[in-house]
């Protein structure tokens, strides 16, 4: 099955997404939100975990999950072939798919196949990586695992950010986030109003909206805001 096909699966329409979203962060639920991207791409289950550097990974750094314990536990050690790759390597996979294939599947949830995905992101000087269980049914596709890395790489960035950050800068539209994503695909604007289904000069105005929010002077200066 192509990602085309994997995209028609998907129960939960991006609208729906939004709100669960919206309700995670009102609530100070992470799970709740990881849930929510769980189910929109398809996905059996999620991981949440912050790499750190300086060690290797443990149930310490274990954040959000709905795995069972075992399978956490085994999963961790081949996260810390992430944890010890180069500064290059680390920067060049922010927001890019990488899978993996269990080396024990034994203990997996039902509906879950031996493979899983893993999205790093960063928010502030700390790093983390959403996990995610690859279905037996689906293929999950390229463009739907980067949207929910972006996505939860901003519910991080509420949630666990370190800095207190005006109510100016956190109040992005619902309209402004698809924006920003699409940008960070490297749509054009005209590209971008083709897809969402209106004007150009209405994305423009979105796009020069989440700048101002956001105290950024260039689209890439937004990008990096969305992934810090």
């Amino acid at each position: 099955m192509d990602s085309a096909a994997a995209q028609e699966t998907r129960q939960m329409t991006y609208e729906q997404l939004v709100t669960r979203l919206a309700q995670a962060i009102e609530t100070r639920d992470i799970s709740r939100g990881l849930m929510a991207l769980t189910e929109y791409v398809g996905a059996a289950g999620y991981l949440l975990t912050r790499q750190d550097a300086s060690s290797e990974n443990t149930l310490e750094s274990v954040i959000a999950s709905d795995w069972p314990f075992d399978l956490v536990r085994k999963t961790l050690n081949s996260l810390n072939d992430l944890t010890r790759s180069t500064e290059l390597d680390k920067c060049l996979s922010v927001l890019q798919p990488q899978f993996a294939v269990l080396a024990d599947p034994l203990g997996l949830p039902r509906g879950a196949s031996g493979q899983h995905c893993s999205i790093a992101f960063n928010v502030g000087r700390n790093r983390y990586s959403l996990t995610l269980l690859c279905p037996t049914d689906i293929i999950l596709s390229q463009q739907g695992l980067r949207a929910a890395g972006v996505y939860a790489s901003y519910l991080a960035s509420l949630l666990f950010s370190e800095q207190s950050r005006t109510g100016r800068e956190l109040e992005l539209t619902d309209r402004e986030l698809e924006c920003l994503y699409w940008i960070a695909e490297g749509k054009t604007s005209d590209e971008i109003a083709t897809i969402i289904g209106i004007s150009k000069n209405t994305i423009n105005n979105y796009i020069t909206s989440v700048m101002r929010k956001t105290a950024t002077r260039t689209r890439s200066e937004a990008i990096a805001y969305a992934v810090r």
